[in-house]
């Protein structure tokens, strides 16, 4: 049954020392997760936020916690954000040896959480083969991680389609597909149609002049575009 395109705002666009508001804003406007970027300056060249405001943010908020790794120990760090709230922790491939990102995945699931594991734009889709078949989602970069405000990176949905064959093949039917990186009301449509279920925004929601209204509105133009790709499927 087909289920509605759901926004994932990124609180890296956030206004922090509003950021309270924010959250209630946009779980206001109908969001589905709230994206968390987590990044440690190693794996990825910024600094971002941790477990401190991951606890506050999930006392705060009935939002699924979408925490999503940018780190080169993820092993290591797993359990702190589990700890801390995290409903859905996402490691990157690229961090990992295919059996420890199968490792982590199991890590994950075990105590309790949804797993999903990212891959940058030029790191092959075949990168997930060892877990696809047991992942809840997999995101997809359209950016190079590690700054907001960046372009889509043009063709980031033909990988979209790529990785939602992967899991069919897999029998992995229920598996997300998640797309972070220049999503707004332009590319929303693109990825939409390829297979994403989950847009990550960060400057197309914050930023705006009307960022409930933006965050519906992107909203809107992925569910067009996702239910006109499904009928001419069935076509």
């Amino acid at each position: 049954m087909y289920q509605p395109v759901r926004i994932a705002p990124s609180i890296l666009s956030a206004d922090f020392m509003n950021l309270g508001a924010d959250i209630a804003m946009i779980e206001a406007a109908g969001a589905g997760f709230v994206h968390i970027d987590v990044m440690d300056g190693h794996f990825v060249p910024n600094l971002t936020m941790g477990v401190p405001l991951l606890k506050q943010l999930k006392a705060a908020t009935s939002l699924v916690c979408d925490v999503h790794l940018m780190i080169d120990n993820p092993l290591t760090e797993i359990p702190w954000f589990i700890d801390a709230g995290a409903d859905l922790v996402n490691v990157h491939a690229e961090a990992l040896t295919a059996d420890e990102l199968v490792c982590a995945v199991a890590m994950i699931h075990e105590a309790g959480c949804k797993a999903a594991a990212a891959l940058k734009p030029k790191t092959p889709v075949s990168a997930l083969d060892p877990v696809i078949d047991r992942l809840d989602m997999a995101l997809v970069m359209s950016v190079e991680p590690g700054f907001s405000g960046q372009s889509y990176i043009a063709g980031s949905d033909r990988r979209v389609a790529e990785v939602a064959a992967r899991a069919r093949a897999a029998g992995n039917e229920s598996m997300l597909i998640q797309v972070d990186g220049g999503i707004g009301e332009v590319t929303a449509p693109l990825v939409a149609a390829a297979g994403a279920d989950v847009l990550v925004c960060g400057n197309a929601v914050f930023k705006a002049p009307d960022p409930a209204l933006a965050l519906q509105t992107v909203q809107a133009a992925a569910d067009v575009a996702r239910l006109a790709a499904l009928a001419g499927g069935e076509a």
